[in-house]
C-alpha cells in the first residue's frame, strides 16, 4: 500500500520518497502527497525529482490494480529520464501547488452545495477550472439564491476538518452518504468523513481548505436539467 500523506497534511507540496515499482502504467512510490484520481476529484499532476535534479513530469495520478497503490504517470516523451530507475530509489516529490489548491477549493465548494440542497447526488466532477454536481430531484434551482447562499457560507469562514468514523457508526446513519454514484470504501475499520462546522457533515475522501473563506468568490456558471430527476449545477471562481 502506498501511504497516502495527503490525508492528513493536504497542504503539503513537497515530500520524500522512495520507488517501489515502475511498470508501463506509472510510477509506484512507498508515500505520495499526490492525490489519485477519484471520487470525482481530478488527479494531482506536478514533478518527481531523481537524484542529480532530473524531473520527470507527473501527468497524473491513479489508484493501481493492486489495493491501496497509487499510481504516478508520467508525461509522454521522457523515456531517456526515466531510465535506470529501480526499486529502493529515493525521489523527491513536488505537486503542481495551483492546481492542487484549486481542487481543494472547489471540493469544500460543493459541500457547501450539498448544505444548500437537501438532495442526495448522483455524479459530481471537480477540476481546476470548475466543479459540478448533479442532485437527484425534480424541482427547479435558482441561480441566485445558490449564489447567495454560497457566498454566505464563504465569508461566515467555517473551519473544516477530518472525522473518523467505524462502518457500523455509518450504517447506523446512512444520511452520512450524499452522493448516489460513489460509496465510500469499507473493510478498513474507519470510514473519512469531511466537517465544515456547523454547515455540513459527510463521507468523502478528497482535499480540502482548512476554512471556508480559503475558497474565495464563486458564481454558478451553469445550472441543466439533465434529465426527469437529475439538476445539474456548475461552479466556477470569480477571478
Amino acid at each position: 500500500m502506498t501511504h497516502e500523506i495527503y490525508r492528513d497534511e493536504p497542504y503539503l507540496a513537497e515530500a520524500e520518497a522512495t520507488l517501489v515499482s515502475m511498470g508501463p502504467k506509472g510510477i509506484v512510490v512507498d508515500r505520495t502527497i499526490f492525490y489519485p484520481r477519484g471520487g470525482g476529484q481530478a488527479g494531482d499532476a506536478g514533478v518527481l525529482i531523481r537524484s542529480g535534479g532530473r524531473e520527470i513530469a507527473i501527468a497524473d495520478t491513479v489508484k493501481g490494480e493492486a489495493p491501496g497503490e497509487i499510481v504516478h504517470v508520467p508525461a509522454a516523451g521522457q523515456e531517456a529520464l526515466l531510465e535506470g530507475m529501480a526499486g529502493g530509489e529515493k525521489v523527491q516529490l513536488r505537486i503542481d501547488w495551483v492546481r492542487r489548491h484549486r481542487h481543494m477549493r472547489f471540493h469544500t465548494a460543493t459541500h457547501l452545495l450539498c448544505a444548500i440542497v437537501p438532495h442526495e447526488t448522483n455524479g459530481c466532477s471537480i477540476t481546476a477550472d470548475y466543479a459540478r454536481l448533479d442532485f437527484d430531484m425534480v424541482e427547479p434551482l435558482d441561480k441566485e439564491h445558490l449564489e447567495r447562499e454560497l457566498a454566505r457560507l464563504v465569508d461566515e469562514a467555517h473551519e473544516t476538518k477530518t472525522v473518523w468514523i467505524t462502518d457500523e457508526e455509518l450504517d447506523a446513519k446512512p444520511e452520512l452518504v450524499r452522493t448516489m454514484s460513489v460509496k465510500p470504501p469499507r473493510g478498513v475499520g474507519r470510514i473519512r468523513l469531511l466537517e465544515i462546522a456547523g454547515v455540513d457533515l459527510q463521507a468523502c475522501g478528497g482535499t480540502h481548505v482548512a476554512n471556508t473563506r480559503e475558497i474565495g468568490k464563486l458564481r454558478v456558471s451553469k445550472i441543466e436539467k439533465k434529465s426527469a430527476r437529475t439538476r445539474r449545477v456548475v461552479i466556477e471562481f470569480v477571478e
